[in-house]
């Protein structure tokens, strides 16, 4: 089996549990593929006894049958990034705290990587966006799997959204910005801005605003089906956009289209994962904080 391997930088506590996953992945035989940036950090030499090929940023994994995303749902996000249109499945392994992408926690990841190995999963297709422009905006890296946004800047005072949704005006949102997500990004920013949890296969894209002035303007769900254009003005002509974690800087002369990415990311589900178990695990529903 090929598997591709991207994680963020660790520790020493770390280091000894990233080495049993590389113990396990070559106890199975498994042909590893590290992305350079990982690849600096297991220089240590307590990784010497394990060999890997190296892939560069841009290269295609469609060689790939799996890929490992160890350490929390950023790093899961930027793994999507070096897999792309490759649609390799993608097992979140987390090192952090709450991750609701990277749910397999250090006292899982042996058992989810023999189930791996077993073939006793499934493939949870989860839907992306794309970001359209008419300026060059993150090169061939314009999709994003949780949400788009456009915020303000530089400025205490806030921006004018103008939004459309398949060319039919929707609203002028006066805010600090605003939020495009998916479901899968619905319990991401646009969670802790108001927005709705959205179940991952229902096919709508979430619009939520950020701090906006008018209190009786509210998040909508849309079908994924439309197209959202944005037009933005304020008093700062300079604009802050995002796509996940990776941002840039425009100003109200850029026109912006959001719609459905044509590829989806390939999340590897085990067989007890289910999304309303992550739910009420990862939101604590059901505890009695009194007790």
């Amino acid at each position: 089996m090929k598997i591709g391997i991207h994680g963020k930088e660790f520790n020493r506590q770390s280091a000894d549990f990233i080495k049993l996953i590389f113990q396990i992945l070559t106890q199975h035989k498994a042909e590893l593929f590290v992305s350079t940036k990982y690849e600096k950090l297991l220089k240590g030499s307590a990784f010497k006894n394990f060999s890997w090929k190296i892939y560069e940023p841009g290269d295609s994994l469609k060689k790939l049958n799996a890929f490992l995303s160890i350490g929390g749902d950023g790093t899961l996000l930027e793994s999507i990034t070096h897999i792309g249109p490759a649609e390799t499945p993608i097992l979140g392994i987390n090192t952090g705290r709450l991750g609701f992408l990277a749910t397999i926690s250090g006292l899982e990841t042996e058992r989810a990587l023999q189930k791996l190995f077993t073939g006793m999963y499934s493939i949870d297709k989860r839907a992306m966006l794309r970001l359209e422009s008419n300026k060059k905006l993150f090169g061939k890296l314009n999709f994003a799997l949780n949400d788009f946004t456009v915020v303000k800047k530089d400025s205490s005072s806030m921006i004018t959204v103008h939004t459309y949704i398949n060319g039919e005006f929707l609203n002028s949102y006066w805010a600090d910005g605003i939020i495009v997500a998916t479901p899968t990004g619905s319990t991401g920013y646009s969670l802790s801005c108001g927005g709705p949890l959205v179940f991952p296969r229902s096919g709508n894209f979430i619009i939520t605003p950020v701090s906006p002035h008018n209190l009786t303007v509210r998040p909508i769900v849309v079908p994924d089906q439309s197209e959202i254009t944005f037009e933005v003005e304020g008093r700062s002509k300079k604009f802050l956009i995002s796509l996940d974690s990776r941002t840039a800087i425009v100003d109200n002369t850029v026109k912006l289209k959001v719609k459905k990415e044509a590829f989806k990311a390939n999340l590897i589900q085990l067989e007890d994962q289910t999304y309303f178990k992550t739910l009420r695990q990862k939101l604590n529903w059901g505890l009695d904080i009194r007790n």
